[in-house]
């Protein structure tokens, strides 16, 4: 459920800028996930369908990319990508990491017609 307080924060935004530039319309919103975000597409989307109407943003397509997670291990030092599941350090075996990135979740842009 918390995908709709996002989708409500990505609108927000988006109007916002949008207004900013004097467009007349938001054809396009370009959002970063990382794997370890727990933001799920589908959700995201059935959210935007209905929140956007009868805004600037409707009918505006929402491109997802998905980015790897990269972890460190405050062990060894060794920096490692995420395959799958969450994993000990693959050099070492230690539990003990640090997340690098995979936990975003960013608007990256948007395309407007003026």
């Amino acid at each position: 459920m918390h995908e709709l307080s996002v989708t409500e924060s990505v609108l927000d935004i988006a109007c916002k800028y949008a207004e900013e530039a004097q467009a007349k319309k938001v054809t396009d919103i370009y959002l970063v996930i990382g794997k370890l975000s727990s933001i799920v597409d589908d959700s995201v989307q059935f959210y935007w369908d209905f929140i956007s109407k009868n805004t600037i943003c409707e009918n505006s397509k929402l491109h997802f990319e998905r980015i790897p997670a990269t972890l460190l291990c405050t062990e060894c030092d060794q920096q490692y990508t995420l395959e799958n599941d969450l994993m000990p350090c693959p050099n070492c075996g230690s539990a003990k990491v640090r997340v690098l990135s995979g936990d975003e979740f960013n608007l990256d842009s948007i395309e407007i017609q003026r």
